[in-house]
């Protein structure tokens, strides 16, 4: 029910051109609200200033756009220029008693989230859990994790200072009808755009709402995910991405945009039986159809389904694979930092 919902709403920001008139006052008190918060940040005082450089990964819609994909692609980029990154995230879906939470490729999923125990195994480096991410980064720079910080989905905690922003974007859905919620999916105006660094487009920008989304955009950038291998859930064995083509799948996704999952599968010439599950969903063995197809499942899915994974489940793992001239923007804009 909750997913069948989450996908009503999302039609329905994402395809109206426009939002209704009626609804539009809704919209501008959440944006007054936002507005406010952010105001309450800048003031002298309200945030914390790491001593180390902080680079935040997010964006300004809701649902999935590629962040967390990105965030491990800045990681890499980071150690090959010499950096020790630790990624900051909120723990989205975990319940863990005691924050910050150090995670390990070990860590009990449901104390940390799905994403953070997919990036600590996919980066191998630090990642501290905390709803706080302002507390996370002071108990990181304390404890000598690393010597910059990289914030997964943190662009609205404007507790935590940052040096770098990078607002990412799904190139089918873009900012949907352009209007801030609970009408659209906007968590802030397209204006915000203007003090990120750069915008990221996960795919070709075909929305119409590129048009204003470059007007405010101080550097564009497109990425698009390329599929990596497909790695079997029980045995860790390794294929090729396109393993299964030419065959039927049960393809399942608990993600913020499971359509891009499945174009992404039946562009490897696979045919897809879909089934979607809201973001960061609890998944039990019930859940997942056992009728001796194959299931193949996000990466983000994959590490709250191995302790009862079944002989056909594969996972499907990608990368993200951004402009040349992002890295070379990022790390010029690092040294003007330090």
């Amino acid at each position: 029910m909750a997913g069948k919902l989450t996908a009503w709403v999302e039609r329905f920001w994402y395809q109206r051109q426009q939002a209704p008139l009626g609804l539009r006052p809704f919209s501008a008190l959440f944006g007054a609200l936002a507005r406010r918060r952010r105001d309450r940040f800048a003031l002298p005082g309200n945030q914390y200033q790491s001593p180390l450089p902080v680079v935040v990964v997010g964006n300004i819609t809701v649902g999935g756009t590629g962040k967390s994909p990105l965030t491990a692609w800045l990681v890499e980029v980071l150690r090959r220029h010499g950096y020790s990154p630790v990624i900051v995230t909120r723990g989205y879906g975990g319940a863990a008693k005691n924050a910050p939470l150090m995670v390990t490729p070990t860590t009990d999923v449901m104390a940390c989230g799905d994403e953070a125990l997919m990036l600590a195994r996919q980066c191998q480096v630090p990642v501290v859990v905390d709803p706080d991410r302002a507390r996370a980064a002071a108990w990181a720079t304390a404890e000598g994790l690393g010597n910059i910080l990289v914030c997964d989905d943190g662009l609205q905690h404007y507790r935590l200072a940052r040096d770098i922003e990078l607002a990412v974007f799904d190139g089918a859905r873009g900012a949907g009808n352009g209007a801030l919620l609970p009408v659209g999916p906007l968590r802030e105006p397209l204006q915000r755009l203007a003090s990120a660094t750069a915008v990221i487009v996960n795919g070709e920008p075909w929305h119409p709402s590129f048009d204003a989304i470059r007007q405010h955009a101080p550097a564009f950038f497109r990425m698009s995910l390329q599929p990596q291998r497909m790695r079997h859930l029980l045995s860790g064995e390794i294929q090729a991405p396109d393993y299964f083509r030419g065959q039927t799948v049960h393809g399942v996704a608990g993600i913020g945009n499971p359509s891009r999952f499945f174009k992404t599968l039946e562009a490897l010439g696979v045919r897809v039986s879909e089934h979607v599950f809201p973001d960061h969903h609890r998944f039990s063995a019930a859940d997942i159809v056992d009728d001796g197809l194959p299931v193949v499942m996000t990466a983000k899915d994959s590490v709250k389904c191995e302790s009862f994974a079944r002989p056909n489940w594969w996972v499907l793992e990608v990368a993200a694979a951004p402009e040349e001239a992002l890295e070379q923007l990022l790390m010029k804009t690092l040294k003007t930092a330090t």
